[in-house]
């Protein structure tokens, strides 16, 4: 059994997606498009950077002699770490794609719909309980926490902490979303 190695994979796994929880928490806050830009790259490399640490973990785990609980820690951020392979990459491109429509003007201040959609719930949602599940698979990786005993304690934690950050950023968006719809309601006024 080699701990060191075990605790080395699921931290290094735990620290990337945690990064790139927070780098999408700010991902909102960009000053410019540019800078919206620049972010929204850097968390396509941290989200990159993440799917390649879930494929060392088990080579390294197969390298190295001796059990390992690396592939068993790294069970429990797989399930949202799809999700952002598969949804929130996605928006990241779509986002970055679109504030790049904005480089000929660097000073020009970000469109709301951009930070609305920077905001969306499946942007920072994914990539922040990815990065909570990587955090509670490090005691399982130091072997001190076996899974089935305490399977429905860490799956309630999961839940709630998924529903918490969820709600944050569901209302979050719902609030930027509607700066969107401000100049529309406030033409159609004026019209009428």
């Amino acid at each position: 059994m080699n701990t060191a190695v075990d605790l080395t994979l699921a931290g290094a796994l735990a620290v990337i997606w945690l990064a790139a929880g927070l780098l999408a928490d700010a991902l909102p806050a960009a000053a410019s498009a540019r800078d919206l830009r620049r972010r929204a790259g850097t968390l396509i490399l941290f989200v990159l950077a993440g799917a390649a640490a879930f494929l060392a973990v088990p080579v390294v785990a197969h390298v190295v002699a001796g059990p390992s609980a690396a592939a068993t820690a790294t069970l429990l951020p797989a399930v949202p770490a799809m999700v952002v392979l598969v949804t929130t990459l996605r928006r990241l491109i779509i986002l970055r794609r679109g504030a790049g429509a904005f480089t000929t003007a660097p000073r020009a201040p970000l469109p709301p719909a951009l930070r609305a959609a920077a905001a969306h719930p499946l942007v920072a949602t994914p990539l922040q309980v990815t990065g909570i599940t990587a955090l509670i698979g490090l005691p399982i990786a130091a072997m001190d926490m076996p899974i089935a005993p305490n399977g429905y304690l860490a799956g309630t934690a999961i839940t709630l902490a998924a529903v918490a950050v969820g709600v944050r950023h569901a209302l979050r968006h719902s609030r930027l979303s509607l700066l969107v719809l401000a100049p529309i309601r406030r033409r159609a006024t004026r019209i009428g």
